[in-house]
This record gives C-alpha cells, structure tokens and sequence, in this order.
C-alpha cells in the first residue's frame, strides 16, 4: 500500500508538473486520503493504522523536544537548581538492533538525558539524566511507558 502512495504522489507531480519536495508531500497526502476513501474497511488495513501510529509518535517526539528544551533553558536560567543527575538503568522490553537504536537515540535527543551504554546482553539500557538521580523508579516508568511503549508500537 505505501508503495501505492507513493506512486500515486509521483502521478500528482507528473500531472501538476512541479517536482518539488513539498508537492510531494502535498501528493503523498492526497493520495493517502484517495486510497483511506477507496478502501473497503480502511479501519482494519496495518497500513492507515500504522500511518496513524507513526503520525502520532512525530507529533510526540516534538512534543517531547519541547518540553525537555524549555526545561533545560529553565534549569539554565535560573539561580536554584534542581538538578540531580545519576546514572540510571532502565530494563528494556525492546529486542532488536533497531528498536534500542531507535529508543536510545530517542532518548538521547531529549535535552537532559543521554544514553550511554547498553548491556551485552541488549536487556539494559543505562541512561545518564540530570534529573533521574533522585527518584530513579519515576524516571524508568517515564522511559518505559512514554517512549519505549510508542517506540515498539512503531516498529512492530
């Protein structure tokens, strides 16, 4: 189905003859909404679910960036700290290369927290934060439940 969408994308670049990025986008979006339309039952198709999904965790991600981002210029900006860094590890439900990848990547790009080793046996992910140090049982369900939960939702 996605390679039908995208087809169907380069067909609208073709017919508005502007092969541009953004008149991609715009076909790619068009032709989605064609084909959501033209589906029988469009509800139980993995391909608009998972588009769902994967809309869903960008929309997170920014939103995520922007609260780690205004919480660290906060922290920089002020005179009382409220810091409290430490090393943290976090037990992983994720399995493949890609999904810790993906996770720790995720992690490290939020202001704040950098991922900083993963166990031999790819069960532990140890995660470096300025603010985990005092209630590290807190910080893990936060990762386990906010990011590592969309993540796996994304790439299985």
């Amino acid at each position: 189905m996605l390679l039908l969408n995208v087809l169907l994308a380069l067909v609208w670049m073709a017919l508005t003859g502007q092969f541009t990025p953004p008149n991609f986008a715009v076909g790619f979006v068009l032709s989605y909404l064609l084909l959501w339309l033209v589906q029988e039952d469009a509800s139980r198709s993995s391909y608009f679910r998972k588009a769902r999904q994967v809309i869903g965790f960008v929309f997170f991600v920014l939103r995520e960036l922007v609260k780690a981002n205004v919480q660290v210029a906060s922290e920089v900006l002020t005179i009382r700290k409220k810091m409290h860094p430490g090393v943290v590890a976090i037990p992983l439900d994720a399995r493949t290369e890609v999904e810790i990848t993906v996770l720790s990547n995720l992690v490290t790009l939020t202001p704040g927290s950098l991922s900083l080793d993963v166990s031999a046996d790819r069960r532990v992910l140890y995660l470096h934060t300025m603010y985990g140090g005092d209630d590290p049982d807190r910080l893990r369900e936060e990762i386990k439940t906010k990011f590592e939960r969309r993540v796996l939702e994304v790439l299985r």
